[in-house]
């Protein structure tokens, strides 16, 4: 090999080095992440503005309208008198109708059969958004390494839920009973937000590369996420106490704060009839422990809060600040909501105020483990 010269210049015919090969990490199908976040932020505002309006839907009593399951052939709604006639004779023949709202004309049926109708025509078109975007990435091949399962599964999630909500409503077509069982409802909701927060934590992944999220799980809080994972939990469990309040309308009994009924626990609070149907049935009891479960969630969230002020990232610190005051919020509307017997624009509030909490609180459990880390020249992302 003949020797270069000492001052010889780097020229082109220098052998060019090659650039370093990336990791396993940047190997795999990176996917179209900004249009499928894109995506699921859609679906992100549908299924939260399918809560509302079925909140709505239970607050005007209007769940039994439509007695029948047609996913398909129900999204045509009645088009002439005679077809109204037949649908409201059907929601005659449940006791709803026969027990409550026997001196209802076809005009006041036609109300609260537009409201589920709504509802409904909404879950069904949140799974064609869903079916044509899963069906569009996954022909294109644009699906990220990895997440066709969890797109799958959102899909699966919302098909049962279809099902579940056919279940509840069903539970109130016969017997005795004047509205959906609450235990019913309360797995719906319970669904309606499990899928929500799968959404919101997709459409956090995806909002960094994959290897950036790698980076920021280094410098990750172990103990903030354990703690805020548990708030998560504790939030989620008082989100289906409060859907156990709705079904029965305890919000509307033992108004007054801080004490119910002037009792700071009421006397009615055990019917030994009832046995372990007092925690589904009891309205005294039912909302006594949404109370207290209120009162925790609120303490602990507090002490989460305080220690995520110790955090060196701010933005962390910054999130968790938004998170506790959104508790707040909400603490409050769930005070104005007892002293008021609930009504329609407080309790509507106050649910979906629940939709922005939650999913605070898992924006700030994702911070927790993703951390945006700072520098002297910003944060870096």
């Amino acid at each position: 090999m003949a020797r270069r010269p000492v001052f010889q210049e780097v020229t082109e015919t220098t052998p060019q080095s090659k650039p370093p090969a990336g990791g396993m990490i940047d190997a795999g199908n990176k996917g179209a992440r900004g249009a499928i976040r894109i995506w699921l932020i859609v679906l992100f505002v549908m299924v939260a503005a399918m809560i509302a309006l079925g909140g709505a839907t239970r607050l005007t009593g209007s769940g039994l309208s439509i007695t029948e399951w047609k996913p398909v052939t129900g999204a045509i709604p009645p088009m002439d008198a005679a077809t109204w006639q037949a649908e409201f004779d059907k929601y005659r023949q449940i006791p709803q109708f026969q027990l409550v709202n026997s001196d209802m004309d076809l005009a006041s049926f036609k109300r609260i059969y537009w409201w589920e109708w709504s509802h409904r025509l909404l879950g069904r078109l949140v799974g064609l958004v869903w079916a044509a975007g899963f069906v569009f990435f996954l022909a294109t091949r644009r699906i990220p390494a990895g997440w066709t399962p969890r797109l799958l599964v959102l899909g699966l999630l919302g098909g049962a839920q279809g099902a579940i909500g056919w279940w509840m409503v069903h539970s109130g077509l016969s017997g005795e009973m004047v509205r959906v069982a609450s235990y019913r409802l309360a797995v719906h909701l319970g669904l309606a937000f499990a899928i929500l927060g799968c959404i919101a934590w997709y459409v956090l992944q995806l909002s960094r590369s994959e290897a950036a999220l790698l980076r920021a799980r280094r410098a990750g809080e172990a103990r903030l996420f354990s703690m805020t994972t548990g708030l998560m939990h504790l939030a989620f469990l008082q989100i289906l106490l409060g859907a156990l309040v709705a079904g029965i309308d305890a919000g509307r009994m033992y108004t007054g704060w801080p004490t119910m009924g002037g009792e700071w626990i009421p006397a009615e609070i055990w019917d030994a009839a009832l046995g372990w149907r007092n925690v589904f049935e009891n309205p005294a009891l039912v909302q006594f422990i949404h109370r207290m479960t209120g009162y925790l969630l609120a303490g602990f969230a507090v002490v989460v809060f305080l220690r995520a002020r110790r955090s060196p990232h701010p933005v962390t610190r910054g999130a968790y600040g938004a998170m506790l005051a959104a508790l707040a919020v909400q603490v409050f509307l769930g005070i104005m909501n007892v002293i008021h017997a609930s009504p329609l624009p407080l309790a509507l509030a106050h649910q979906v105020m629940a939709v922005a909490l939650f999913t605070l609180i898992l924006r700030v459990r994702h911070h927790a483990r993703y951390p945006f880390e700072t520098s002297v020249r910003g944060t870096v992302r």
